[in-house]
């Protein structure tokens, strides 16, 4: 590849060493794992390739080979969510609140109703966004919150009781911890 890679630099002129191309190459490896994600990289080998999918390049075997066989000090069982009937279809949600007092507030109100098993609280963000033609900016604290898929409409609506114009994004929880996702289930109401 390193060959081939120097011919074809030099044919447009340009004259790359081999040295220089082997310092080069793995820059050229970090951008391609940053950019295409290490997971998608390194599924199992019984997963089936996928055409336009980052295990379909020809470095895929290689970084797979590289990773795939090294584990963990220690265990973690995980789970694919619908692999499961101990678990039920679960989601991470944002809000972001103005300040630190509505999150406590929100976020104890939300755990106490059982719409979540967890909200997570992260101040000191920075929201930039358009509002009314404005460009605006302000300090916020974002709330992470895990729940079950079921409870989002119970959930946004509750926000909605306790906030002016509130942000809720929703994203699934694809898979993960199987007693972390057991306690979801087993922490929110039905």
């Amino acid at each position: 590849m390193a060959s081939m890679l120097c011919c074809t630099a030099s044919s447009s002129g340009s004259i790359v060493s081999a040295s220089g191309l082997r310092r080069r190459l793995p820059l050229v490896g970090a951008f391609c794992v940053l950019s295409f994600g290490l997971s998608n990289l390194c599924l199992s080998y019984n997963s089936p390739l996928k055409t336009g999918c980052a295990q379909s390049l020809p470095f895929a075997n290689l970084l797979r080979s590289k990773f795939v066989g090294q584990s963990p000090a220690k265990s973690v069982h995980t789970i694919r969510m619908e692999g499961s009937s101990n678990t039920v279809p679960s989601i991470v949600v944002y809000v972001t609140v103005p300040n630190k007092e509505l999150g406590k507030k929100l976020a104890e109100s939300i755990v106490r109703e059982k719409l979540a098993a967890c909200v997570n609280r992260v101040p000191g963000i920075e929201s930039v966004y358009e509002w009314k033609g404005e460009i605006q900016t302000d300090n916020e604290e974002l709330l992470i919150i895990k729940t079950r898929q079921s409870l989002l409409e119970a959930l946004t609506e509750h926000v909605k009781a306790n906030h002016d114009v509130p942000e809720v994004i929703a994203l699934p929880i694809t898979g993960g911890s199987l007693q972390y996702l057991e306690w979801i289930k087993n922490s929110t109401r039905d």
